[in-house]
């Protein structure tokens, strides 16, 4: 992504003038309807650390129903269940270097105040950061590996210290003490500089890097006017700062930085955002990945820069790369539109691959499930607007389907051509989707980003307005019944939309959006201070309560005449439940019908099984209320 702001995650086109890429439309044709209980028995998987033996790896795993840790067998086998928690979310974060007890982080409820933990080989945990109300975050190993540093705001609630805990015993040091709103982004392999970023506004960031032995604080990206820049990562000797920049350039690109000399020399540069590098724990092997046109390009190459050769997974996109410590085994994730995230292991340099997992549920034959499309329409103003198209294999213009404008979180995020298993499920129950990258959006340069700076709820709008015509115009969607949903962000165009724009949507599904912009800056999380210039920047002064005011669907709730649905998680510290609270109160006071779930124990996003299937089955059975004749049959 483009290293933004921390995410609220956030025209007329003829059929001709459609330009998309991928797989080309596949006739009509009948396909299996999966109930929401198939889709959730989709597993997902995250992480991949391997053990110090590289006979394992370590992922997180919702087949329980809950996020747990497993071991996961390198040569293929069942997972091996290492938490047991039937509440709170666990997420693996790395084995030790030397023997398998684990690092893990968990928070309460979704309130994102996560805690470090460690997993002994006894199986009794530690709590590295106890505490209340303080957040943690686990950064890296030492290259010895004889220690580890964390992050944590315990000192001052806005800023994050850095600390370096021993392995043995758990004794910790104070590295850095953060007074200057600055980010931890990377640490030298002699342990002794770290890197550290300064986000100014949202079109301009400095890096740093500071010297452990005497304290100095020093400015790398001395500069004029907006440039970005985003330190990544040390070279394997010390002696040069990888970091990305948009200096010059509509996108980032990869420089290194000496820095004993100040020269620097491009690495990698290309007509699309260069999202991250990162190296293997000895330097052997760079990776390097590209953000192409709503998708992962992942480059790997060796210490002389040469390619080094990556398994084919056909029309699979490769992310999440991990080396093993000893540089000789490489664990990955695969996925594609209709295939959720699955982990794969090799040898580095082999074209052959292991499969670890099958995410799918087995109930589902993939072939059931749709390809993305890229499809981008000229917008109210012509400016053209990219997005990810996905159309029921059963439709047809004989059986026009109805519709719905997926709207991405953010400001300033993306819709990716990845597995979103909401959208494949509605898919699969003959809606077509679009997931709109309006103005505004990472990913398609910083010109096309910041058109949405303090005019949210505007031209943003008017581009998911734009969208309809191009849905029509496909010859498969009945323009009467066209719906709008999005979250967090995408939840807030939702309201915006029923409340700006009233006549054009049919329905509208709010999943924990902004009603009240006023509060909601005013109650951000006092761990995102770094970041408040650069919200300003993107959304206006914060002591501006008429300008907020102007763009707030609650202070407009008089307009809503279309039936709206929203979901909120108690416990969301972003988007608190009164914005959601207040909206659905506003609403039922005109009589417009409104669903309103919310769930005790999620946040800002729902991650319990049981959470979801409520959730998304009550979405669908919303827009089949409000979206389907009476007795219409699947395609409506």
């Amino acid at each position: 992504m483009r290293h933004r702001l921390p995410a609220w995650t956030l025209g007329v086109a003829a059929l001709g003038a459609l330009a998309c890429a991928g797989e080309p439309p596949s006739a009509p044709r009948p396909s299996a309807q999966y109930t929401i209980e198939d889709f959730l028995a989709t597993v997902s998987y995250y992480g991949a650390s391997f053990s110090p033996d590289n006979s394992k790896l370590l992922v997180s795993s919702d087949s329980s129903g809950v996020f747990n840790v497993y071991a996961i067998p390198a040569g293929g086998g069942e997972p091996v269940p290492l938490t047991d928690s039937t509440a709170e979310s666990i997420f693996a974060v790395d084995y030790f270097p030397a023997d398998e007890r684990f690092l893990y982080s968990s928070d309460q409820g979704g309130n994102e105040l996560d805690h470090l933990f460690v997993r002994e080989l006894d199986g009794s945990v530690v709590d590295l950061t106890p505490g209340d109300g303080l957040k943690a975050e686990f950064l890296d190993w030492s290259a010895d590996g004889a220690t580890f540093y964390v992050a944590t705001n315990e000192r001052d609630e806005r800023y994050f210290d850095v600390y370096e805990y021993a392995v043995d015993g758990y004794e910790r040091e104070l590295v850095f003490v953060n007074d200057a709103g600055l980010d931890y982004a990377a640490v030298s392999p002699d342990g002794e500089s770290l890197a550290l970023l300064r986000v100014n506004t949202n079109a301009d960031s400095d890096m740093f890097v500071y010297r452990r032995a005497d304290g100095e604080l020093r400015l790398l990206s001395a500069h004029e006017g907006d440039v970005q820049h985003f330190p990544a990562a040390f070279s394997p000797d010390g002696a040069s700062l990888l970091f990305l920049t948009d200096a010059d350039s509509e996108f980032l690109y990869l420089v290194a930085h000496d820095l004993a000399t100040d020269e620097r020399r491009i690495v990698r540069q290309v007509d699309w955002d260069v999202e991250f590098a990162s190296y293997s724990k000895h330097g052997k092997y760079l990776v390097v990945g590209v953000n192409e046109d709503a998708r992962t390009r992942l480059e790997v190459t060796d210490a002389a820069g040469a390619p080094v050769p990556l398994p084919e997974m056909a029309s699979a996109e490769i992310t999440s790369v991990r080396f093993s410590d000893d540089e000789t085994m490489m664990a990955f994730y695969a996925s594609s539109s209709r295939v959720p995230r699955d982990l794969f292991v090799t040898t580095v340099g082999s074209t052959d691959a292991v499969q670890l997992t099958a995410s799918l549920s087995p109930a589902i034959d993939g072939a059931d499930l749709v390809e993305a499309q890229i499809v981008r329409f000229d917008s109210f103003d012509g400016l053209e607007i990219p997005g990810v198209l996905y159309k029921p294999h059963q439709a047809s213009a004989e059986d026009p389907a109805p519709a719905v404008v997926y709207v991405h979180g953010g400001p300033g995020g993306q819709s990716r051509t990845g597995y979103n298993p909401l959208i494949q499920y509605l898919v699969n129950h003959g809606y077509v989707v679009y997931a709109i990258n309006n103005r505004g959006s990472s990913g398609y340069g910083k010109t096309f980003y910041h058109l949405d700076d303090r005019r949210h709820g505007r031209d943003d709008l008017d581009d998911c307005v734009a969208s309809k015509e191009m849905l029509v115009a496909t010859g498969n969607v009945d323009p009467q019944r066209i719906g709008i949903l999005g979250g967090s962000y995408g939840g807030y165009m939702v309201l915006a939309a029923l409340t700006f724009r009233p006549e054009e949507f049919a329905v509208g599904v709010d999943i924990f959006g902004i009603s009240n912009w006023h509060r909601t800056v005013q109650s951000i999380p006092p761990w995102w201070e770094s970041f408040r210039a650069a919200l300003e920047q993107e959304l206006g002064p914060f002591d501006d309560e008429e300008a907020f005011r102007e763009i707030s669907p609650l202070f407009h709730a008089d307009n809503i005449v279309k039936p709206l649905m929203v979901l909120q998680g108690a416990n969301d510290p972003r988007v608190l439940k009164a914005e959601s609270d207040d909206i659905v109160a506003a609403v039922r006071d005109r009589g417009v019908p409104v669903e309103y779930i919310v769930f005790d124990d999620e946040g800002h996003g729902f991650l319990k099984k049981e959470n979801r299937e409520r959730g998304y089955e009550g979405i669908l059975e919303f827009l089949d209320q409000y979206l389907r004749p009476i007795g219409a049959g699947l395609q409506g």
